[in-house]
Protein backbone atom coordinates (compact mmCIF):
# COMPACT_ATOMS: atom_id res chain seq x y z
CA UNK A 1 0.00 0.00 0.00
CA UNK A 2 1.40 3.37 -1.06
CA UNK A 3 1.11 5.91 1.77
CA UNK A 4 1.63 8.85 -0.58
CA UNK A 5 2.66 9.82 -4.06
CA UNK A 6 3.56 13.00 -5.90
CA UNK A 7 6.24 15.59 -5.19
CA UNK A 8 6.77 16.08 -1.45
CA UNK A 9 8.03 19.36 -0.07
CA UNK A 10 9.42 18.48 3.36
CA UNK A 11 12.21 16.12 2.24
CA UNK A 12 13.70 19.01 0.25
CA UNK A 13 14.30 20.86 3.54
CA UNK A 14 16.58 18.11 4.88
CA UNK A 15 19.86 17.33 3.17
CA UNK A 16 21.75 15.73 6.04
CA UNK A 17 21.49 11.95 6.11
CA UNK A 18 20.86 10.07 9.34
CA UNK A 19 23.52 7.46 9.92
CA UNK A 20 22.54 4.76 12.36
CA UNK A 21 25.15 2.25 13.43
CA UNK A 22 23.88 -1.32 13.56
CA UNK A 23 23.29 -1.93 17.28
CA UNK A 24 24.11 -5.13 19.10
CA UNK A 25 20.92 -7.00 19.88
CA UNK A 26 20.29 -7.74 23.54
CA UNK A 27 18.86 -11.02 24.76
CA UNK A 28 15.72 -9.27 26.01
CA UNK A 29 14.31 -5.75 26.17
CA UNK A 30 11.75 -4.36 28.52
CA UNK A 31 9.99 -2.63 25.60
CA UNK A 32 10.12 -2.88 21.81
CA UNK A 33 8.74 0.05 19.81
CA UNK A 34 7.67 -0.99 16.32
CA UNK A 35 7.86 1.94 13.93
CA UNK A 36 10.27 4.88 13.69
CA UNK A 37 8.04 7.53 12.16
CA UNK A 38 6.48 10.36 14.13
CA UNK A 39 4.53 8.07 16.48
CA UNK A 40 7.42 5.73 17.09
CA UNK A 41 10.06 8.42 17.53
CA UNK A 42 7.94 10.42 20.01
CA UNK A 43 7.14 7.25 21.91
CA UNK A 44 10.83 6.40 22.08
CA UNK A 45 11.60 9.93 23.26
CA UNK A 46 9.12 9.62 26.14
CA UNK A 47 10.27 6.14 27.12
CA UNK A 48 13.84 7.38 27.22
CA UNK A 49 12.89 10.35 29.41
CA UNK A 50 11.11 7.93 31.76
CA UNK A 51 14.17 5.68 31.99
CA UNK A 52 12.86 2.54 30.31
CA UNK A 53 15.01 -0.07 28.59
CA UNK A 54 13.86 -0.36 24.99
CA UNK A 55 14.75 -0.67 21.33
CA UNK A 56 13.12 0.68 18.17
CA UNK A 57 12.44 -1.44 15.08
CA UNK A 58 11.48 -0.17 11.64
CA UNK A 59 10.82 -2.15 8.48
CA UNK A 60 12.64 0.43 6.37
CA UNK A 61 14.72 3.53 6.96
CA UNK A 62 13.85 5.96 9.72
CA UNK A 63 11.70 8.89 8.68
CA UNK A 64 10.68 7.34 5.38
CA UNK A 65 6.98 6.82 6.12
CA UNK A 66 3.92 9.05 6.00
CA UNK A 67 5.54 11.74 8.19
CA UNK A 68 7.03 13.22 5.02
CA UNK A 69 3.50 13.87 3.70
CA UNK A 70 2.22 15.44 6.94
CA UNK A 71 1.24 19.10 6.50
CA UNK A 72 2.42 19.99 10.01
CA UNK A 73 -0.54 21.81 11.58
CA UNK A 74 -0.36 21.28 15.34
CA UNK A 75 -3.71 22.07 16.96
CA UNK A 76 -5.57 21.13 20.12
CA UNK A 77 -8.89 21.43 18.28
CA UNK A 78 -9.97 18.29 16.49
CA UNK A 79 -11.84 17.26 13.37
CA UNK A 80 -14.75 16.72 15.74
CA UNK A 81 -15.55 19.98 17.54
CA UNK A 82 -15.60 20.02 21.33
CA UNK A 83 -19.35 20.59 21.61
CA UNK A 84 -19.93 17.68 19.21
CA UNK A 85 -17.58 15.43 21.19
CA UNK A 86 -19.49 16.37 24.36
CA UNK A 87 -22.64 14.97 22.79
CA UNK A 88 -20.80 11.81 21.88
CA UNK A 89 -18.85 10.89 25.02
CA UNK A 90 -20.03 13.33 27.68
CA UNK A 91 -18.71 16.69 28.81
CA UNK A 92 -16.15 15.45 31.34
CA UNK A 93 -14.32 13.11 28.98
CA UNK A 94 -14.63 15.41 25.95
CA UNK A 95 -13.14 18.37 27.76
CA UNK A 96 -10.41 16.21 29.26
CA UNK A 97 -9.48 14.92 25.82
CA UNK A 98 -9.24 18.46 24.46
CA UNK A 99 -7.06 19.45 27.41
CA UNK A 100 -4.82 16.44 26.76
CA UNK A 101 -4.39 17.68 23.20
CA UNK A 102 -3.52 21.18 24.45
CA UNK A 103 -0.97 19.70 26.86
CA UNK A 104 0.53 17.67 24.00
CA UNK A 105 1.04 20.86 21.95
CA UNK A 106 3.03 22.27 24.88
CA UNK A 107 5.03 19.07 25.27
CA UNK A 108 5.88 19.08 21.58
CA UNK A 109 7.30 22.56 22.04
CA UNK A 110 9.64 21.20 24.71
CA UNK A 111 10.58 18.24 22.55
CA UNK A 112 11.42 20.55 19.64
CA UNK A 113 13.67 22.63 21.92
CA UNK A 114 15.43 19.56 23.30
CA UNK A 115 16.18 17.94 19.95
CA UNK A 116 17.09 21.10 18.04
CA UNK A 117 13.94 21.54 15.94
CA UNK A 118 12.59 24.64 17.71
CA UNK A 119 13.26 27.05 14.80
CA UNK A 120 10.66 25.14 12.81
CA UNK A 121 8.19 24.63 15.65
CA UNK A 122 6.45 27.99 15.72
CA UNK A 123 3.51 28.83 17.96
CA UNK A 124 0.52 30.13 16.03
CA UNK A 125 -3.09 31.06 16.50
CA UNK A 126 -5.72 29.11 14.55
CA UNK A 127 -8.59 30.69 12.66
CA UNK A 128 -11.63 28.53 11.99
CA UNK A 129 -14.21 30.35 9.86
CA UNK A 130 -17.83 29.57 9.16
CA UNK A 131 -17.95 28.31 5.59
CA UNK A 132 -21.53 29.53 5.19
CA UNK A 133 -24.20 31.41 7.13
CA UNK A 134 -25.75 28.14 8.28
CA UNK A 135 -22.54 27.22 10.12
CA UNK A 136 -22.44 30.34 12.30
CA UNK A 137 -24.66 28.74 14.95
CA UNK A 138 -22.42 25.66 15.12
CA UNK A 139 -19.33 27.83 15.40
CA UNK A 140 -20.98 29.89 18.14
CA UNK A 141 -21.70 26.73 20.12
CA UNK A 142 -18.04 25.77 19.82
CA UNK A 143 -16.92 29.19 21.00
CA UNK A 144 -19.20 29.00 24.02
CA UNK A 145 -18.07 25.49 24.94
CA UNK A 146 -14.37 26.38 24.62
CA UNK A 147 -14.86 29.54 26.65
CA UNK A 148 -16.80 27.69 29.35
CA UNK A 149 -13.87 25.35 29.93
CA UNK A 150 -11.08 27.90 29.95
CA UNK A 151 -9.64 27.57 26.47
CA UNK A 152 -8.27 30.80 25.02
CA UNK A 153 -10.57 31.70 22.14
CA UNK A 154 -11.88 34.88 20.50
CA UNK A 155 -15.05 35.44 18.50
CA UNK A 156 -14.80 37.37 15.23
CA UNK A 157 -17.86 38.68 13.43
CA UNK A 158 -17.89 39.37 9.72
CA UNK A 159 -16.30 42.82 10.06
CA UNK A 160 -13.57 41.56 12.40
CA UNK A 161 -12.63 38.75 10.00
CA UNK A 162 -12.40 41.20 7.11
CA UNK A 163 -10.26 43.59 9.18
CA UNK A 164 -7.64 40.94 9.97
CA UNK A 165 -7.63 39.05 6.68
CA UNK A 166 -8.20 39.70 3.00
CA UNK A 167 -11.40 37.67 2.88
CA UNK A 168 -14.91 38.01 4.20
CA UNK A 169 -16.67 35.22 6.09
CA UNK A 170 -19.84 35.19 8.21
CA UNK A 171 -17.91 34.58 11.47
CA UNK A 172 -14.82 32.88 12.86
CA UNK A 173 -13.16 31.81 16.09
CA UNK A 174 -9.49 32.26 16.88
CA UNK A 175 -7.92 29.75 19.25
CA UNK A 176 -4.58 30.40 20.94
CA UNK A 177 -1.70 28.06 21.67
CA UNK A 178 -1.38 26.01 18.49
CA UNK A 179 1.72 25.61 16.32
CA UNK A 180 3.12 24.81 12.92
CA UNK A 181 6.05 22.48 12.40
CA UNK A 182 8.21 20.90 9.78
CA UNK A 183 7.16 17.35 10.75
CA UNK A 184 9.89 15.71 8.71
CA UNK A 185 12.56 17.77 10.44
CA UNK A 186 11.06 17.20 13.91
CA UNK A 187 10.84 13.45 13.46
CA UNK A 188 14.39 13.18 12.17
CA UNK A 189 15.77 15.42 14.90
CA UNK A 190 14.14 13.19 17.50
CA UNK A 191 15.83 10.18 15.87
CA UNK A 192 19.18 11.99 15.89
CA UNK A 193 18.69 12.81 19.56
CA UNK A 194 17.91 9.18 20.35
CA UNK A 195 21.03 7.96 18.53
CA UNK A 196 23.09 10.44 20.56
CA UNK A 197 21.58 8.88 23.67
CA UNK A 198 22.68 5.48 22.31
CA UNK A 199 19.13 4.17 21.98
CA UNK A 200 19.25 1.03 19.80
CA UNK A 201 17.39 1.54 16.51
CA UNK A 202 17.16 -1.38 14.10
CA UNK A 203 16.39 -0.32 10.54
CA UNK A 204 15.38 -2.74 7.77
CA UNK A 205 13.75 -4.94 10.40
CA UNK A 206 10.26 -5.90 9.32
CA UNK A 207 7.96 -7.66 11.77
CA UNK A 208 6.70 -11.00 10.47
CA UNK A 209 5.01 -12.47 13.53
CA UNK A 210 4.37 -11.70 17.19
CA UNK A 211 4.05 -14.66 19.55
CA UNK A 212 3.51 -14.83 23.30
CA UNK A 213 6.29 -16.57 25.21
CA UNK A 214 4.37 -16.73 28.48
CA UNK A 215 6.21 -13.85 30.12
CA UNK A 216 6.22 -11.41 27.25
CA UNK A 217 6.53 -11.50 23.48
CA UNK A 218 8.67 -12.99 20.76
CA UNK A 219 8.87 -10.65 17.79
CA UNK A 220 9.97 -12.54 14.70
CA UNK A 221 11.49 -10.18 12.14
CA UNK A 222 13.48 -10.13 8.95
CA UNK A 223 16.45 -9.45 11.21
CA UNK A 224 16.00 -12.32 13.62
CA UNK A 225 13.92 -12.79 16.77
CA UNK A 226 13.59 -10.16 19.49
CA UNK A 227 12.40 -10.84 23.03
CA UNK A 228 10.55 -8.19 25.02
CA UNK A 229 8.33 -7.84 28.05
CA UNK A 230 6.20 -5.20 26.29
CA UNK A 231 5.63 -4.37 22.62
CA UNK A 232 4.26 -1.10 21.25
CA UNK A 233 2.98 -0.88 17.69
CA UNK A 234 3.35 2.71 16.49
CA UNK A 235 2.97 1.82 12.85
CA UNK A 236 0.79 4.62 11.50
CA UNK A 237 -1.35 3.31 8.68
CA UNK A 238 0.73 0.17 8.37
CA UNK A 239 -0.17 -3.26 9.67
CA UNK A 240 -1.01 -3.71 13.35
CA UNK A 241 -0.54 -7.42 14.14
CA UNK A 242 -3.16 -9.16 16.28
CA UNK A 243 -5.57 -6.25 15.94
CA UNK A 244 -7.96 -6.01 13.01
CA UNK A 245 -9.87 -2.87 12.06
CA UNK A 246 -12.77 -3.41 9.72
CA UNK A 247 -14.57 -0.09 9.97
CA UNK A 248 -11.69 2.32 10.00
CA UNK A 249 -12.09 4.64 7.06
CA UNK A 250 -8.95 4.99 4.97
CA UNK A 251 -9.28 8.03 2.74
CA UNK A 252 -6.98 10.13 0.64
CA UNK A 253 -6.23 13.82 0.79
CA UNK A 254 -4.28 16.26 -1.35
CA UNK A 255 -1.76 18.96 -0.49
CA UNK A 256 0.36 21.60 -2.15
CA UNK A 257 3.31 23.80 -1.31
CA UNK A 258 3.61 26.99 -3.33
CA UNK A 259 6.66 28.86 -4.43
CA UNK A 260 7.69 31.48 -1.82
CA UNK A 261 5.75 34.76 -1.83
CA UNK A 262 6.94 38.20 -0.82
CA UNK A 263 4.90 38.92 2.32
CA UNK A 264 1.95 37.92 4.44
CA UNK A 265 0.66 41.40 5.27
CA UNK A 266 -2.96 40.36 4.74
CA UNK A 267 -2.55 37.17 6.78
CA UNK A 268 -2.76 38.21 10.43
CA UNK A 269 -0.09 36.49 12.50
CA UNK A 270 0.43 33.78 9.89
CA UNK A 271 -2.41 31.95 11.60
CA UNK A 272 -3.32 28.38 10.77
CA UNK A 273 -6.59 28.55 8.83
CA UNK A 274 -9.37 26.01 8.46
CA UNK A 275 -13.14 25.99 8.18
CA UNK A 276 -16.39 24.39 9.34
CA UNK A 277 -17.41 22.47 6.22
CA UNK A 278 -16.36 18.86 5.73
CA UNK A 279 -14.09 18.05 4.06
CA UNK A 280 -12.35 21.28 4.92
CA UNK A 281 -9.60 23.39 3.41
CA UNK A 282 -6.62 23.98 5.70
CA UNK A 283 -3.69 26.30 5.04
CA UNK A 284 -0.53 27.50 6.75
CA UNK A 285 2.73 29.25 5.96
CA UNK A 286 6.32 28.01 6.17
CA UNK A 287 9.57 29.54 7.43
CA UNK A 288 10.74 30.09 3.84
CA UNK A 289 7.60 31.98 2.81
CA UNK A 290 5.54 29.26 1.16
CA UNK A 291 1.87 28.42 1.60
CA UNK A 292 0.94 24.83 2.33
CA UNK A 293 -2.68 23.93 1.68
CA UNK A 294 -4.55 20.66 1.96
CA UNK A 295 -7.99 19.19 1.55
CA UNK A 296 -10.29 17.78 -1.14
CA UNK A 297 -10.53 14.54 0.82
CA UNK A 298 -11.89 11.55 -1.06
CA UNK A 299 -13.34 8.32 0.31
CA UNK A 300 -10.86 6.12 -1.52
CA UNK A 301 -8.44 3.84 0.35
CA UNK A 302 -5.54 4.28 -2.03
CA UNK A 303 -3.48 7.11 -3.42
CA UNK A 304 -4.11 8.01 -7.08
CA UNK A 305 -1.71 6.48 -9.57
CA UNK A 306 -2.39 9.22 -12.11
CA UNK A 307 -0.14 12.27 -11.91
CA UNK A 308 -2.86 14.13 -13.81
CA UNK A 309 -5.27 13.65 -10.89
CA UNK A 310 -2.74 15.05 -8.42
CA UNK A 311 -2.07 18.05 -10.67
CA UNK A 312 -5.79 18.65 -11.15
CA UNK A 313 -6.47 18.62 -7.38
CA UNK A 314 -3.42 20.82 -6.85
CA UNK A 315 -4.88 23.42 -9.17
CA UNK A 316 -8.18 23.33 -7.30
CA UNK A 317 -6.35 23.88 -4.00
CA UNK A 318 -4.43 26.79 -5.50
CA UNK A 319 -7.67 28.37 -6.65
CA UNK A 320 -9.25 27.96 -3.21
CA UNK A 321 -6.29 29.66 -1.56
CA UNK A 322 -6.33 32.51 -4.08
CA UNK A 323 -10.06 32.93 -3.44
CA UNK A 324 -9.16 33.74 0.17
CA UNK A 325 -6.09 35.80 -0.73
CA UNK A 326 -6.76 37.31 -4.17
CA UNK A 327 -3.69 39.58 -3.98
CA UNK A 328 -1.42 36.53 -4.14
CA UNK A 329 -0.30 35.20 -7.49
CA UNK A 330 0.50 31.64 -6.49
CA UNK A 331 2.51 28.99 -8.28
CA UNK A 332 2.37 25.41 -7.06
CA UNK A 333 5.84 23.94 -6.75
CA UNK A 334 5.04 20.71 -4.90
CA UNK A 335 1.85 18.64 -5.01
CA UNK A 336 1.09 15.29 -3.44
CA UNK A 337 -1.63 12.91 -2.30
CA UNK A 338 -1.56 10.91 0.92
CA UNK A 339 -3.64 8.40 2.83
CA UNK A 340 -5.16 9.18 6.20
CA UNK A 341 -7.40 7.17 8.49
CA UNK A 342 -10.39 8.08 10.61
CA UNK A 343 -12.12 6.12 13.34
CA UNK A 344 -15.88 6.17 13.75
CA UNK A 345 -15.77 8.52 16.74
CA UNK A 346 -12.79 10.46 15.32
CA UNK A 347 -10.60 9.67 18.33
CA UNK A 348 -7.29 7.79 18.22
CA UNK A 349 -6.78 4.22 19.37
CA UNK A 350 -4.19 4.16 22.15
CA UNK A 351 -3.70 1.52 24.80
CA UNK A 352 -3.17 -2.10 25.75
CA UNK A 353 -4.75 -4.94 23.84
CA UNK A 354 -7.80 -5.98 25.89
CA UNK A 355 -7.03 -9.70 25.59
CA UNK A 356 -3.25 -9.75 25.20
CA UNK A 357 -1.42 -8.21 28.15
CA UNK A 358 1.69 -6.13 27.46
CA UNK A 359 0.81 -5.59 23.80
CA UNK A 360 0.13 -1.91 23.06
CA UNK A 361 -0.92 0.26 20.14
CA UNK A 362 -0.52 3.93 19.33
CA UNK A 363 -2.73 4.56 16.30
CA UNK A 364 -3.28 8.28 15.85
CA UNK A 365 -6.11 8.20 13.34
CA UNK A 366 -7.54 11.61 12.46
CA UNK A 367 -6.29 15.05 11.56
CA UNK A 368 -4.20 15.50 14.72
CA UNK A 369 -1.85 12.56 14.35
CA UNK A 370 1.25 14.30 15.72
CA UNK A 371 -0.65 15.61 18.75
CA UNK A 372 -2.13 12.15 19.33
CA UNK A 373 1.33 10.61 19.08
CA UNK A 374 2.65 12.93 21.77
CA UNK A 375 -0.20 12.40 24.21
CA UNK A 376 -0.27 8.68 23.41
CA UNK A 377 3.39 8.26 24.25
CA UNK A 378 2.68 9.53 27.75
CA UNK A 379 -0.31 7.23 28.23
CA UNK A 380 1.62 4.17 27.08
CA UNK A 381 4.67 4.94 29.19
CA UNK A 382 2.43 5.25 32.23
CA UNK A 383 0.64 1.98 31.46
CA UNK A 384 3.92 0.11 31.03
CA UNK A 385 5.37 1.54 34.22
CA UNK A 386 2.24 0.79 36.23
CA UNK A 387 1.41 4.47 36.76
CA UNK A 388 -2.32 5.03 37.20
CA UNK A 389 -3.64 7.19 34.36
CA UNK A 390 -7.41 7.42 34.03
CA UNK A 391 -7.05 9.31 30.73
CA UNK A 392 -6.22 6.03 29.00
CA UNK A 393 -9.87 5.07 29.34
CA UNK A 394 -10.97 7.72 26.82
CA UNK A 395 -8.94 6.32 23.93
CA UNK A 396 -8.73 2.65 24.90
CA UNK A 397 -8.97 0.06 22.17
CA UNK A 398 -12.20 -1.54 23.40
CA UNK A 399 -14.16 1.60 24.21
CA UNK A 400 -17.87 0.80 24.04
CA UNK A 401 -18.85 3.42 21.48
CA UNK A 402 -16.67 1.65 18.93
CA UNK A 403 -18.06 -1.25 16.93
CA UNK A 404 -15.15 -1.42 14.53
CA UNK A 405 -12.59 -3.50 16.43
CA UNK A 406 -12.65 -7.20 15.66
CA UNK A 407 -10.27 -9.12 17.86
CA UNK A 408 -8.81 -12.37 16.54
Amino acid sequence: MELYNGDLYWPTTESEAITIARPTKKERYDVLVIGAGMSGSLTAYTLHKDGLDFAVLDKGKVGAGSTAANTGLIQFSNDIMLHELVEQIGETDAVRFYKLCAEAVETLDEVAKTVGAKPEYIRRESLCFASCEEDVTKLRHEYEMLTKHGFSVDWLDRDAVKERFSFEKPAAIVTKGDAEVNPYRLSRQVIRYLTEQQIPIFEDTGVEEVVSDGNGWLVLTTNGTFHANHVIFATGYGASPLLDFHRIDLNRSYAIATEPIDNFDVWAGNALIWETKRPYLYIRTTVDGRIIAGGLDEEKPETPYSEAIVRQRAERLRQEVEALFPTYDLTVEYAWAALFGESIDQLPFIGEHPDRPNLYYLLGYGGNGTVYSMLGSRLLSDLIRGVDNDDARIVRLDRTQQANIVLP
